[in-house]
């Protein structure tokens, strides 16, 4: 028998919240926390605009414990203080060894290493911080988090680019199922607004440069899309085996019911343009839920605002539900946060599971010259049927990487 995973906890800061109330809040109203950076290094910039957090993580955090973090980790922990606290659960209760954590990143602490390296070039190597491996490792918010729970079963870091947050949410599902863990902390963060990061993906004509237009730069589906734009963010949910969240009375959200993962092997940036790796992520998530395409209300699309991905995304969800599209409502939270890279797949997570829990799918903004691509696009806050519903959460990262998680409304 199938050992059926919950969600019982949400944390996040976002650049259009700094908690999931206020994230959630500013997604149905159809808030942009697309802004013009105000770094001076951005003139210099084909790309002036980005989706910095809501809220600073300094203004959250212990200052003396928030220096020892790169700032990845430091939005890693405000998202999993909140979602531990909210799940209500208490380390000194549990079993330690069957607690683990699965935090991806998908560049990780690349501003402590960049700005560590300009110290050791402009001051010598005194300038180097002796911290600076523990920041900069991409496992280190995936430490910090499990140092801060206690968690013994196993800290871990997926990264696989922009699929990253997905894929700790469905290794940490295959934790739970598997008997290594009654508990995993998972999710993804991402803080690379920088200038490096941002010259090469401009240089790879991958950004918006609707400089003039911050909030209305990141456009899913619409004709004049012209690339992302780059956000920083943290979401972490706490997953929870089924009778573990009921022995103890948790409140629960929704049901985790199964995890797609495949790779293209088509390119190491472009996205099969058939969806084939894409389409079966989605239906191998399905059927290890035990869902058929009839079932899915609503998708949270990958839908970054690239030319490319987006119509390839289009094609794999129809050819993955297999003509089943009429009662499908898709989404792009994106259209709102920017793309937070490896940290997007938890916080659309985080949006798919309130989705169902709310019945309630956030619009799309930007649409103003649709493709037509075939599914029903949410424009505005939509609501979602009574009864066992069923979403799907879709991320899609460089090197073909492909992850669909299932959920399954909980009652």
């Amino acid at each position: 028998m199938t050992t059926r995973v919950l969600v019982t906890g949400l944390g996040a800061t976002t650049p259009v919240g700094g908690d999931v109330a206020d994230t959630w809040a500013a997604l149905c109203r159809g808030d942009s926390g697309v802004t013009r950076l105000e770094h001076p290094w951005a003139e210099q910039l084909p790309t002036h605009i980005g989706a910095p957090v809501a809220v600073d993580p300094s203004d959250v955090l212990d200052r003396v414990k928030a220096r020892r973090l790169d700032r990845s980790g430091q939005l890693a922990m405000v998202a999993a203080q909140e979602a531990w606290a909210d799940s209500g659960l208490d380390i000194t209760e549990l079993d330690p060894e069957r607690v683990a954590v699965a935090v991806a990143s998908g560049i990780g602490g690349v501003t402590t290493l960049l700005s560590n390296y300009d110290n050791l070039v402009n001051s010598g190597p005194r300038r180097v911080s002796p911290l600076a491996i523990p920041m900069l490792m991409p496992n280190g918010p995936a430490a910090a988090v499990g140092l801060f729970i206690g968690a013994k079963g196993g800290v871990h870091t997926p990264v696989s680019a922009c699929a990253s947050g997905n894929e700790a949410i469905a290794l940490g599902i295959d934790l739970i199922r598997l008997g290594r863990a009654d508990v995993v902390v998972a999710g993804g963060t991402e803080a690379a607004i920088h200038p490096l990061p941002m010259a090469a993906f401009g240089q790879m004509m991958a950004l918006s440069r609707r400089n003039d237009e911050p909030a209305r730069a990141s456009r899913p589906w619409d004709k004049g899309r012209d690339g992302f734009v780059l956000g920083e963010g943290a979401g972490i949910v706490v997953l929870e085996s089924y009778e573990h969240a009921m022995a103890r009375g948790a409140t629960v959200y929704a049901e985790a019911a199964g995890a797609g993962i495949t790779a293209d092997s088509h390119d190491i940036a472009q996205p099969d343009p058939a969806g084939l790796g894409a389409t079966r992520a989605m239906r191998i998530a399905l059927a290890e839920g035990g869902l058929s395409p009839a079932d899915i209300v609503h998708i949270n699309a990958h839908a970054t605002s690239t030319p490319q991905g987006d119509v390839a995304e289009a094609g794999a969800i129809r050819n993955a539900l297999d003509g089943h599209t009429d009662q499908v409502l898709l989404t792009s939270t994106k259209s709102m946060t920017g793309h937070l890279l490896g940290a997007a797949g938890a916080i659309e997570a985080i949006a798919t599971v309130l989705a169902l829990h709310e019945r309630r799918v956030p619009g799309t903004i930007n649409l103003e010259d649709p493709e037509d691509i075939g599914l029903r696009v949410a424009t505005s806050t939509s609501d979602l049927p009574a009864g066992d519903i069923a979403a799907l959460n879709n991320s899609f990262g460089f090197g073909g990487h492909n992850v669909a998680v299932a959920f399954r409304s909980h009652s």
